[in-house]
């Protein structure tokens, strides 16, 4: 009797992780990921001497900066999931920072997240109703909201915090801030551990405690806020009905589903998490209402969405990004900035490395290269980067790992599409 000897198959570059190996698991891959950015950073911190790099006051900075950008990106991802395309994210925020100052000074911190909320809701419904009901352009729509959103919180603004003590047309009164917690007993040996500097350890006490210490409750609920999008989203009928009214709303609506319904419901938790990132500008980065606050945070929290490709673990990812690298700007200025030159060639060295020899791809895994050298060139040449060119890091870093990196973006199928009741059949 001959033996058949079935041969082993030979892995495609680039292929994802055989079934049941250890990669194949998300959580062991987001886990490898971070361990090799800690090793990563704490070698950074060793070679350029750049202490601030990685501290427990840079990481808590970060999720102050991440946290609104997060929370936008999120409510981006609701909406573009069922196929409305949200540019008027910083509207959304905008309201939801008048509202949440409006209800924190008459009730409290608790009230005025939950009014924030609400006035995000507000500028959610506006954008419903336009894009899902009655047609209207989805860009139109959006860049509309962020106006009226701007010339609204203006109006309101002169309207009812002007003769209050400390309030003005452009701010409210100073406001209470929103709670934080911290883990007992564990802050002060976790700092004296960051202090003594020891490769990996100290980087990783540092980052546990920024983590564990004066955590605002929002930037809890943010968290749990991301854990129950991918859940609603990715395990439950409603989320996979709401993803198909993105994807193909003909074949959902032959199956059944209300597309209308779906639509509009994405629309509103869109506008929702939106105000709840305004509020997190005026109860947890600062404690009161100013105008333009928002900085843009909108429009961010939108290209970190897309950098995330329309999941939720790539867009903490992406708000982690450019919070991070907004805080070092922050921190330190140009020396911090100087220091992370070296950590964007690395990258990019990196990803060029990935794109020729997993990705095959010649030409990006060329540029990246390329890139890297410059990079490199310059932090060696230069022994600080000048404040004017620092401001532009969270940008120049964000664009440059999403160009050289995300090569496999996807959006929804129907994303942006204008839907009428019926056209598929």
């Amino acid at each position: 009797m001959s033996t058949v000897v079935t041969p082993t198959p030979t892995p495609t570059p680039g292929a994802a992780p055989a079934r049941g190996s250890f990669l194949a698991n998300p959580w062991a891959r987001w886990g490898m990921i971070v361990l090799g950015a800690i090793i990563l950073m704490s070698a950074l911190r060793v070679i350029t001497g750049a202490n601030d790099l990685d501290s427990s006051g840079a990481i808590a900075a970060a999720f102050g900066l991440a946290v609104p950008i997060a929370l936008a990106g999120l409510g981006g991802l609701w909406c573009e999931r069922a196929g409305v395309v949200n540019i008027g994210l910083e509207g959304m925020m905008i309201l939801g920072t008048w509202s949440s100052a409006f209800c924190a000074y008459h009730w409290g911190p608790w009230v005025g997240i939950l009014g924030g909320a609400l006035g995000g809701l507000v500028g959610g419904l506006i954008h419903a109703i336009a894009t899902v009901y009655f047609g209207v352009d989805h860009i139109v729509s959006g860049v509309a909201l962020n106006i009226i959103g701007l010339g609204v919180a203006k109006y309101l603004a002169s309207r009812f915090f002007t003769g209050l003590p400390g309030g003005g047309p452009t701010q409210s009164p100073p406001l209470e801030y929103a709670p934080s917690l911290s883990l007992p007993g564990i802050g002060d040996p976790l700092l004296t551990l960051e202090r003594k500097h020891i490769f990996f350890v100290s980087d990783l006490a540092a980052i546990v405690r920024g983590l564990t210490t004066n955590v605002s409750v929002l930037t809890l609920i943010t968290l749990g806020l991301f854990i129950a999008t991918w859940y609603v989203l990715w395990r439950t009928a409603f989320g996979l009905r709401l993803r198909s009214v993105g994807e193909s709303p003909a074949a959902a609506e032959s199956l059944g589903v209300n597309v209308y319904k779906y639509k509009f419901l994405a629309v509103l938790a869109s506008g929702s998490l939106a105000g709840l990132g305004g509020a997190f500008l005026t109860l947890v980065a600062s404690n009161l209402f100013r105008d333009g606050q928002t900085g843009g945070r909108g429009y961010i929290g939108l290209a970190a969405m897309i950098f995330g490709n329309w999941r939720p673990g790539g867009l903490l990812a992406g708000s982690a990004l450019f919070g991070y690298t907004d805080a070092i700007r922050l921190r330190a200025g140009g020396q911090s900035v100087h220091a992370v030159l070296l950590l964007v060639a690395v990258l990019l060295l990196l990803i060029g490395l990935w794109q020729l020899f997993r990705r095959g791809r010649v030409v990006q895994g060329v540029l990246a290269l390329v890139v890297a050298g410059l990079t490199a060139w310059w932090y060696f040449a230069a022994d600080t980067v000048p404040n004017e060119l620092a401001g532009t890091l969270p940008y120049v870093t964000t664009l440059l790992v999403l160009a050289f990196a995300a090569q496999r973006l996807r959006m929804p199928a129907a994303d942006g599409l204008v839907y009428r009741k019926g056209e598929g059949h």
